[in-house]
């Protein structure tokens, strides 16, 4: 029962009373859901509460609160403050999916003994048919400096993708992506004949910015597109079942509080090998 002076926003008043909204956003989110009643009255962020008034909260057991993802993650390097994993094909980074890297990495990876753990996250994206090396924050510091690290350019990434046709031996793609300016440089690293694709190029590719899908548009802009890309190949050129030849190979930074200056790599899938040798 309550015992206040005047009438008063019940989004006010609420903040910290029930275990399960003791933030404002919480709150408001138990609201939206209809979570809350006063006097037995499903409660909105318009009501208002006097003294006498009766407040309850019934949240309903989540489906999936005891369904767990089995899914083993392979990781290459883990400290207290951040993770580095190996994301396969196949599979999202994150989204509304129940399959996804997010899900999976709390059975994966070791809570920190830091104060201000957290459950783990992935700091950027790799697109579901790309492979390669992930970084994921385990506190909540290390997830606010490591997407700052992102944004402020501070990591360098390293991706090789296997492309179609002839390529001169390096190059700058500059355009456009969703009205944002977007840089790739790249360097054939190796090229082979063959029947069916005429050229196929081993190349490294180094992206100055992160454009959604942005090496795949790059390299399709200039006639070379990734081998397996459904989405921006050639039509009849596209490699059916084998997936897309595209991996992220490095990242390289300075971590932020160890100082240090690191790099993590996940080596080229043997498919891509497979390929290049007689």
């Amino acid at each position: 029962m309550l015992k206040i002076d005047y009438p008063i926003r019940l989004q006010e008043y609420g903040v910290g009373i029930f275990s399960e909204a003791l933030t404002k956003s919480a709150l408001k989110k138990a609201l939206k859901k209809k979570y809350i009643r006063v006097n037995n009255i499903i409660a909105t962020s318009a009501t208002f509460i006097k003294e006498g008034d009766c407040i309850s909260i019934s949240v309903p057991e989540e489906i999936n609160s005891n369904k767990k993802l089995i899914f083993t993650i392979k990781i290459l390097f883990e400290d207290d403050y951040l993770a580095v994993i190996h994301k396969p094909a196949g599979i999202l980074v994150s989204g509304n999916s129940f399959k996804t890297i997010a899900n999976a990495l709390a059975q994966n990876i070791k809570q920190s003994n830091l104060l201000d753990y957290t459950k783990p996250q992935p700091v950027h994206r790799l697109d579901y048919p790309t492979t390669g090396v992930l970084l994921v924050g385990k506190t909540s510091s290390s997830i606010r400096a490591l997407n700052k690290m992102f944004e402020d350019k501070k990591i360098e990434k390293t991706y090789y993708a296997i492309t179609i046709g002839e390529m001169n031996d390096n190059g700058v793609i500059t355009s456009e992506i969703d009205g944002k300016v977007s840089e790739s440089h790249y360097k054939l690293i190796d090229s082979v004949n063959s029947k069916r694709f005429c050229r196929l190029n081993l190349v490294e590719l180094k992206p100055k910015t992160g454009r959604r899908h942005q090496l795949r548009k790059h390299l399709a802009s200039i006639g070379n597109p990734i081998l397996g890309d459904k989405e921006y190949g050639i039509e009849n050129l596209v490699l059916k079942g084998k997936g897309l030849y595209l991996h992220a190979y490095s990242l390289s930074f300075i971590h932020p509080f160890t100082r240090e200056k690191v790099c993590f790599k996940d080596e080229i899938p043997r498919r891509f090998n497979k390929i290049f040798i007689e």
